[in-house]
């Protein structure tokens, strides 16, 4: 079952008209939450984010917190799975097409769940593998918008050669990756690049400086050369839906001794544990 503008119906159901922006311009923004047993997953930290995406495109917010809320609790009760993820969108809705914001139109608003399965264990157990490019996306990438398909592209070329993700490298420095952010690990040190325009406030990222401070873990967050990513003893690889996960190979070459390293088995322990407790469950998982 999914939501769209008021009304819950199955997927095959829905429908939006040819003129919606989001079909004719990209003109929209979007939100994926984890689910974990039923509930999601710090989603204050997720309707923030989604809050600025829709500032930075100047449409409204179709909804409050607490409306959200009970739409992502109808949209979780409405499926079968534990665990989910909720894929929220909303565009500047219906119009005559014209580069203008129309005025008095309403936004299209779709939510929607699917399985939220965990990264498979032999993933979690070798380690990913990446490739490089550079980011030629646009100067607004901490806007969450569905206009993605430079991030499709950078994505297709990790396909295309048999790996997982793409890392990103503009003017020299590391932003992200197609759709993850990028962690560094040198020396025992934790690198994470800023905030900034150039990348998406990843939500897992927050979490993982926010263990690293927790715990003692020595980070720095500022800008990382391409380098230093390729000089890295660990690379990880965090997302709402993937987690934390560890980059063992980049661009046809090992990265540090080619196995998950110590770095990645803490904080994939940290992880686990952290999100056993903020979701009350009682398994803590070991890769």
């Amino acid at each position: 079952m999914i939501y769209l503008n008021g009304t819950f119906m199955p997927i095959e159901e829905a429908r939006i008209s040819v003129l919606d922006r989001g079909f004719i311009f990209g003109d929209g923004v979007y939100e994926v939450i984890p689910a974990y047993s039923r509930t999601p997953f710090r989603l204050p930290e997720h309707l923030r984010r989604l809050q600025h995406s829709l500032d930075g495109i100047r449409l409204e917010n179709p909804h409050t917190n607490s409306e959200w809320s009970e739409l992502l609790e109808q949209i979780i009760a409405r499926n079968s799975s534990d665990d989910q993820y909720l894929y929220l969108h909303v565009t500047r809705g219906v119009a005559r097409r014209d580069h203008a914001f129309p005025k008095g139109v309403a936004p299209t608003v779709f939510i929607m769940s699917n399985p939220l399965l965990p990264p498979p264990a032999e993933l979690l157990a070798t380690g990913a593998t990446a490739i490089t490019a550079v980011d030629n996306r646009w100067l607004r990438c901490d806007i969450k918008g569905i206009s993605l398909l430079p991030n499709v592209l950078l994505r297709q070329m990790a396909i295309d050669a048999g790996a997982l993700e793409t890392v990103l490298i503009r003017d020299g420095f590391m932003t992200e990756g197609s759709a993850s952010n990028i962690f560094v690990v040198k020396k025992g040190l934790l690198l994470a690049p800023p905030k900034n325009n150039l990348m998406l406030p990843g939500i897992t990222y927050d979490v993982v400086l926010e263990l690293a401070e927790e715990h003692g873990i020595p980070h720095e967050v500022r800008a990382i050369s391409e380098q230093e990513v390729r000089a890295a003893d660990e690379l990880l690889l965090t997302s709402s839906t993937k987690e934390v996960m560890p980059i063992t190979r980049l661009d046809g070459r090992q990265v540090g001794g080619g196995v998950p390293g110590t770095m990645f088995a803490l904080f994939y322990r940290l992880y686990q544990d952290y999100k056993d407790k903020v979701m009350r469950r009682g398994a803590v998982h070991t890769p």
